[in-house]
């Protein structure tokens, strides 16, 4: 599990084709207290590291996470929003995150707002119903809060420190983007749609009551 709060941007340093492709990813991570079989979020996707050396780490990624994320069209030199996975204790300062992608999202557009950027982006389709105004969604690994949503587009805010220090500065309208739905929007549509229980009792749970 993660937060969507990411504590480094790391590069890719190669990309190998094996049986799987290989990513060697350069960090700043302490590699040291990183373990062979931990979980880092890298743009979203939560990847297991194979292979590490004092400032990189290697994962293996499949066919499939490579044609249903971006991954596919990492190359070296592309930079990659990494989070390492929570701890007991750890302080959980933006919603959590398994890590699984959902879909491709679209940036339509990101324009200055004051200090902050606003963002809007189409979700895939299929995926609208999971977005929500004042609920969390998280793209390319970064936990975000939605302020206003529109048929299958919605949008964000940006704050400065969340601008500077994430990948986001890098894009631009087109690029696709890595979408994890909330977990809790996750179940409550499961639930609504086998009936176990009643869209009215969610939402009176929700409120307390």
């Amino acid at each position: 599990m993660f937060t969507g709060i990411i504590t480094d941007i790391g590069r890719v340093r190669s990309v190998e084709q094996r049986g799987d492709t290989r990513f060697v990813i350069a960090t700043a991570f302490a590699m040291d207290t990183v373990a062979i079989g931990a979980s880092i979020a890298c743009g979203g996707a939560c990847l297991t590291v194979v292979e590490k050396a004092p400032d990189s780490f290697a994962v293996d990624v499949s066919a499939e996470t490579l044609s249903k994320t971006t991954l596919g069209t990492w190359v070296a030199g592309t930079p990659i929003n990494l989070e390492r996975s929570l701890t007991l204790g750890s302080e959980l300062g933006g919603h959590l995150v398994t890590g699984h992608v959902d879909g491709l999202a679209t940036l339509v557009a990101a324009e200055r707002e004051g200090d902050s950027h606003r963002l809007s982006v189409d979700a895939p389709e299929g995926l609208e119903g999971f977005v929500a105004t004042k609920g969390s969604v998280c793209l390319d690994g970064v936990s975000l809060t939605v302020n206003a949503v529109q048929g299958r587009r919605f949008e964000l805010n940006l704050i400065p420190h969340t601008w500077d220090h994430t990948t986001f500065r890098d894009r631009v309208a087109g690029d696709k983007l890595n979408m994890e739905v909330d977990l809790l929007a996750r179940y409550v549509a499961r639930l609504a749609e086998t009936g176990t229980v009643p869209v009215s009792s969610l939402i009176s749970r929700t409120n307390g009551s």
